[in-house]
C-alpha cells in the first residue's frame, strides 16, 4: 500500500487497518446519536417516528412538534457530522500523506451516515441523513458541498418538495466528488453515500411519481392532519 507512511519509514498494514476500523467504528457511534429520536424520546417523552411519516429526521421532526427544539436537532445532526469527519482526518492524517485526509472524511462520513440511517441503540430506526450528509459535503468540500446543497435548495424552494431536493443531494454527491478529486477510492465511498440517501428516499420518490408526496410548509401540522 503505497500511501502508508511514518517519520520513521512506515507503519504496517495492520495499523492502517486498525486505525480505519477505529475511524469507522467512532463514525457510526457519533451518527447513532440521532437528533431527532433523542429530543422526542428523551425530552418530549413522544418518539417522533410513531407520528408523521414515521422518519427520524428534521422534516418529520419539525412537521411534528415545531418549536425551539428543532434547532437542538439541527445541532445535534450537524456536530455528529463534523466530529466524526474529524475524526477520520486525523486517524488517516496517521496512516499516510495529507491528500489522505480526503479520503478520511469520506470513510468516516460513509459510517456517520450508516450510524445514523441505522443506529444501533434505537432498534436500527434512524433517519435518512440529509442533514448530516450535507455537513459531511461541506467538510470535504466547498465545490461538492455547492453543488449537493445549490440543487436540493432550488429544488425544495421550486416544488416545496424536500425529498426531491434531497434525492438531488445523493444523486449528485458522487458525481461531484468525481469532478473534483478524480479518484476511484473516495467515489467508491462518495457512490456508497449517495445510494444510501436515495435509497432512504425510496418511497418518497414513489410518491413523487404519483403527485401524493407532502409539500414542506412552515406551518406545524396539527395532530389530525399528521399521516397514520
Amino acid at each position: 500500500m503505497y500511501w502508508l507512511h511514518h517519520e520513521g519509514g512506515g507503519i504496517t498494514v495492520a495499523l492502517a487497518l486498525l486505525l480505519m476500523l477505529a475511524a469507522a467504528a467512532a463514525a457510526y457511534f457519533l451518527g447513532c446519536f440521532n437528533g431527532a429520536v433523542i429530543v422526542s424520546k428523551y425530552i418530549l417523552r413522544d418518539d417522533v417516528r410513531k407520528h408523521g411519516s414515521g422518519n427520524a429526521g428534521l422534516t418529520n421532526f419539525y412537521r411534528t412538534f415545531g418549536g425551539p427544539l428543532t434547532v437542538v436537532v439541527i445541532l445535534t445532526d450537524v456536530l455528529k457530522a463534523v466530529a466524526a469527519v474529524l475524526v477520520g482526518m486525523v486517524l488517516f492524517r496517521v496512516i499516510g500523506t495529507q491528500a489522505m485526509e480526503t479520503a478520511g472524511k469520506y470513510w468516516a462520513g460513509t459510517f456517520c451516515l450508516l450510524g445514523h440511517m441505522f443506529p444501533c441503540m434505537f432498534k436500527f430506526k434512524g433517519g435518512k441523513g440529509i442533514l448530516s450528509g450535507g455537513t459531511i459535503a461541506l467538510m470535504v468540500d466547498w465545490r461538492i458541498a455547492l453543488v449537493v446543497w445549490g440543487g436540493f435548495l432550488v429544488l425544495a424552494i421550486l416544488t416545496k418538495w424536500v425529498s426531491l431536493g434531497s434525492i438531488w443531494a445523493g444523486a449528485s454527491f458522487p458525481f461531484a466528488t468525481w469532478f473534483v478529486y478524480h479518484d476511484l477510492f473516495t467515489l467508491l465511498l462518495a457512490a456508497a453515500c449517495g445510494a444510501l440517501v436515495v435509497w432512504k428516499h425510496r418511497g418518497n420518490l414513489k410518491r413523487i411519481l404519483a403527485g401524493t408526496e407532502s409539500k414542506f410548509s412552515f406551518h406545524r401540522k396539527k395532530e389530525g392532519e399528521r399521516k397514520p
